[in-house]
């Protein structure tokens, strides 16, 4: 039987909620005999929404589903009563189910425990490099898929994976301990808005420098002398930079030595870039290699959002060639570049030492490299292909002149 009286028990219903109001008119139209289509047609609402009103908020006192207003009234705003007691909270065999898949032991193959690391919880994100806690490590989403095979026909071991997040990083719905969080795989402490992480940019980065701005004839390659850089790194924070030249595949490298003091002491924080591969140091050997260029040999450059190239407004000042960024986390936008520095690995292998390498060895890689045919070049070289360029542009200006 619905009740005798309705009081206030949540705050008045917004326009995207249904009202009483509206609960009156999809009951007398639902008496009439009108299907849920032509109901939400009349309310301009989607037929999905008097759907769920006329199957969540029906009546059932009287054994059927039958559409009561004032019952759907109250069955609304119980449901929307807060603070409501987590999932997790009222229903201890469901809280032991995903705290086992979250942070349950590492087992063998014969069946004992591994215990892993020992790592202290300190309330914040794992380091670089540094030993992370062994659990089952299950993701909110894999445990909350997996709820529905393990346990089939009961509705009660039901959890979103949203619901499990919240209770890992929510206070007040802390039904899980807080150091679980250490066996997500991100190791996060603190969530990350969607937001931040999709419009995250360097400061240094504005709109009218983006790739998207770069001259047509960058991007299909028809006018030569548009160069892609970027930095691979080694053991130590050692570093080596590249210039691959976008047409003819040309390659110069960057020698990026060590300043004095580096690895005399602690790293002091803000302090100067003594690896030799800070935005000053990357400037300044930019700016020694590709000032050698004929001015109309350096149209353009296309960097990632390194930290490195945070002066790229006086690169362009000393050398006249405008620089432009990818897009955050597009390193395909630079394929030319990438390419190159898979190359370089020959030489320069991932997890070594790349200070060791002085500008005299960098300069006789670079003219290997240079040396190599290339299938996309017709199996030229890329030294015979801006060999090629070079004459073309000096026979145009002997030929206009």
């Amino acid at each position: 039987m619905p009740p005798s009286a309705l009081g206030r028990s949540s705050t008045p219903p917004t326009g995207r909620y249904l009202s009483l109001a509206s609960r009156e008119e999809i009951a007398l139209w639902r008496v009439e005999g009108h299907g849920v289509r032509e109901i939400a047609r009349r309310l301009g609402r989607a037929a999905s929404t008097v759907s769920r009103e006329l199957r969540r908020n029906a009546a059932t006192r009287s054994g059927g589903l039958e559409y009561r207003a004032t019952t759907a009234q109250w069955h609304a705003e119980r449901a929307a009563r807060r603070p409501k007691p987590a999932k997790l909270v009222t229903n201890p065999a469901l809280r032991k189910y995903v705290q086992d898949r979250l942070a349950g032991s590492v087992l063998a193959p014969g069946g004992a425990a591994v215990a892993g690391p020992a790592v202290a919880w300190k309330g914040r994100r794992h380091g670089p490099r540094q030993h992370r806690r062994w659990g089952g490590a299950w993701s909110p989403q894999q445990i909350s898929r997996r709820l529905q095979l393990d346990f089939p026909g009961d509705e009660a071991m039901r959890i979103s994976h949203e619901a499990i997040y919240q209770s890992l990083y929510v206070q007040g719905r802390g039904a899980l301990r807080r150091e679980l969080t250490a066996c997500l795989r991100t190791g996060r402490a603190l969530r990350v808005p969607r937001a931040r992480s999709r419009d995250r940019g360097k400061s240094h980065v504005s709109p009218e420098i983006l790739i998207s701005e770069r001259p047509a004839e960058a991007s299909d390659r028809a006018v030569p002398w548009h160069w892609e850089g970027d930095l691979i790194l080694g053991l130590g924070s050692s570093a080596i930079g590249t210039l691959v030249e976008r047409t003819t595949r040309f390659t110069m490298l960057l020698h990026l030595p060590r300043m004095v003091g580096h690895g005399d002491g602690p790293r002091a924080k803000n302090g100067p870039a003594l690896a030799g591969h800070g935005a000053e140091a990357v400037r300044d050997a930019i700016t020694y290699r590709i000032a050698a260029l004929p001015e109309a040999l350096r149209r353009s450059l296309t960097w990632d959002q390194g930290a490195e190239m945070s002066q790229h407004a006086q690169l362009r000042v000393d050398t006249g060639v405008q620089v432009y960024f990818c897009d955050p986390h597009s390193p395909w936008q630079r394929g030319t570049n990438e390419n190159t520095n898979g190359l370089l690995r020959q030489y320069f292998p991932k997890g070594t030492d790349l200070s060791a390498h002085g500008a005299d060895d960098l300069a006789a890689v670079a003219a290997a490299l240079n040396a190599r045919p290339r299938k996309t070049l017709g199996w030229r070289t890329p030294a015979e292909a801006l060999d090629e360029v070079l004459r073309s542009v000096q026979t145009s200006v002997a030929t206009t002149s």
